[in-house]
């Protein structure tokens, strides 16, 4: 291992910062075409994205409102507490007898 003292301190030559300044060169040239390429494919990408989302709009077809059911219009509201209680069971991952249905209010 080498000791200098402060007077025997090499001094960089013309040759040394060269170096420096192409090494620091080269990144900041990477990092500029990076940010170039990101901005290019993001321009690609964001047009591919708006043709497929208006063509998806275009072909979609608008699905009529479902027809409002009242108390009255359910026939067999027996059944009508047992479909829902077993979506309920169902989506809480308990058993159809843990829990009861006081009521049924639409919302």
């Amino acid at each position: 291992m080498q000791t200098f003292l402060t007077s025997e301190i090499p001094a960089f030559s013309g040759n040394d910062w060269l170096v420096c300044l192409l090494g620091i060169g080269t990144v900041f040239v990477g990092l500029i075409g990076v940010i170039i390429a990101c901005a290019v494919l993001g321009a690609i990408c964001k047009g591919l994205g708006k043709k497929t989302k208006t063509e998806d709009v275009k072909k979609a077809k608008i699905a009529p409102s479902p027809e409002v059911v009242s108390d009255e219009q359910i026939p067999d509201k027996e059944q009508f507490v047992a479909a829902v209680s077993a979506a309920l069971a169902e989506y809480m991952g308990e058993d159809v007898n843990s829990f009861r249905i006081v009521s049924i209010k639409k919302i």
